[in-house]
């Protein structure tokens, strides 16, 4: 019998910790309201206008789909498909032999074992993945960037939850001329690190409404 339920499981719990950097957006939950306001990054009137176009640009990210390689620091590996339509909307599918697919829309996200034949839900604000999938991306006030690096053909930034810096970070890489997201890593409270990887992004391309319904599947989920 399947089972929904509004407390994860303990090895739900680890799914959604090895999978927390994706989405993005893909960035810091909410956390302890009393931390130290964290340091921002200096930068040159350069590093300005280049923070501008990379906030531009992820703005104007409508719709994502891309294969991935996840890695966490523990070294364990996993691939899959994620699809994304900004705002609210994602669907992440994992491949053999992790059994979790993850669809986020209309402010909740859905992870279902299909394993376990169980469901978990929560709100997209609670989770990594409500930085990206927001109407509107900022990298100033709820969001403070800590560091910004130029790298050959790159930029490099590492972003924190303003009121909650130490709940983690996360890094994001992006190539340049032209910019697009290649990667992220997130660093939780514990200081566990996952990385993303991207492979073949594709980007405005028109994807179906349904992929964002969430409706327990009837068949297994596996695949590209």
């Amino acid at each position: 019998m399947s089972e929904v339920s509004s407390q994860p499981t303990n090895l739900m719990r680890l799914s959604r910790r090895f999978m927390a950097c994706l989405a993005a957006a893909l960035f810091v939950a909410i956390g302890a309201a009393h931390a130290a306001a964290p340091q921002a990054a200096k930068l040159t009137p350069q590093d300005e206008q280049d923070m501008q176009r990379v906030q531009t640009y992820l703005n104007g990210i409508k719709t994502m789909e891309s294969l991935f390689e996840q890695v966490a620091g523990d070294g364990q590996t996993a691939t899959g498909m994620i699809f994304l339509a900004r705002p609210g909307n994602m669907r992440i599918v994992y491949d053999p032999p992790s059994p979790i697919l993850v669809v986020a829309n209309s402010g909740q996200i859905h992870y279902y074992d299909q394993k376990l034949e169980q469901v978990s839900e929560t709100y997209t604000a609670d989770t990594p993945a409500w930085f990206l999938l927001r109407d509107n991306i900022t990298l100033n006030g709820d969001v403070t960037v800590t560091r910004f690096a130029h790298e050959p053909n790159a930029l490099r930034l590492t972003l924190v939850e303003t009121k909650n810096p130490d709940q983690g970070e996360v890094t994001v890489v992006l190539s340049d001329h032209p910019l697009e997201l290649r990667q992220w890593t997130v660093i939780d409270a514990q200081q566990k690190a996952v990385t993303v990887t991207l492979d073949n992004p594709r980007f405005g391309l028109p994807l179906s409404p349904q992929l964002f319904y969430w409706t327990k599947p009837e068949a297994p989920i596996f695949g590209k």
